[in-house]
């Protein structure tokens, strides 16, 4: 009986506890804000791919190969500390029609470089020394932590003030912000590099290795918010 009696007054006083909270009036919104910002750098993943019947002449080959792209890289005066190897790989691949295996040597190397203006010589070094793969091309910001913090302020004030005009009519004000929720997606333009494998013959022919166009790269914060109406 004594439980039974328990149960009951602290069901009541749940329920008592319930129809005394008093619904928050809210308004939601989303905010945007965006920084537009020139690159003061470029990320450059190349490889050396080798192919032949026999893995030890293939290691060899691309052993070789990536051995004179890392004294081009190192002759460019890019620090130690800007390049690294990202892969390294020996396949075999049978083929089941001529019933033969064949093996295929992968090198990746990977290089940041803060000098932009280094960046077509080192192209068109990075080819003749035997790279045959660009794997990606990302001109980036050494500041993207500043702009991004940048990006979020403006998407604050964006949402608030957002709020404030839709609330202006009803003669109603924004007080404290209830929730906020962030929905930044960064992106990071990763341009394509068809002209890499042709600049060989481009400088023979006495054409302008000029490839850069490193445009913008704009930082955008998305938040979503919710505000307590006073």
């Amino acid at each position: 009986m004594k439980k039974l009696v328990l149960f009951l007054t602290i069901m009541f006083m749940t329920m008592s506890y319930g129809q005394e909270i008093k619904q928050v009036p809210l308004i939601n919104v989303n905010g945007e804000g965006k920084v537009k910002v020139a690159p003061d750098q470029v990320c450059i993943s190349a490889s050396v791919e080798t192919k032949g019947n026999n893995a030890k002449d293939v290691k060899k080959q691309n052993d070789e190969k990536m051995d004179a792209v890392l004294k081009f890289i190192k002759k460019m005066n890019i620090p130690t500390a800007d390049f690294k190897t990202k892969q390294v790989a020996l396949n075999p691949q049978y083929d089941y029609e001529k019933k033969k295996t064949s093996y295929n040597a992968t090198q990746t190397v990977e290089i940041v470089v803060k000098d932009l203006a280094k960046y077509d010589e080192l192209m068109e070094g990075l080819v003749q020394q035997g790279i045959n793969r660009i794997d990606k091309v990302s001109f980036e910001t050494s500041k993207l932590a500043q702009y991004e913090s940048e990006a979020r302020k403006l998407a604050m004030k964006d949402a608030k003030t957002k709020a404030e005009e839709y609330v202006s009519v009803l003669g109603q004000k924004v007080g404290k912000a209830f929730t906020i929720s962030d929905n930044s997606q960064i992106y990071r333009p990763q341009p394509m590099y068809a002209a890499a494998m042709r600049m060989k013959e481009a400088d023979s022919m006495g054409a302008s290795n000029e490839t850069l166009a490193v445009g913008e790269i704009e930082i955008t914060a998305n938040v979503s918010v919710s505000f307590v109406l006073d």
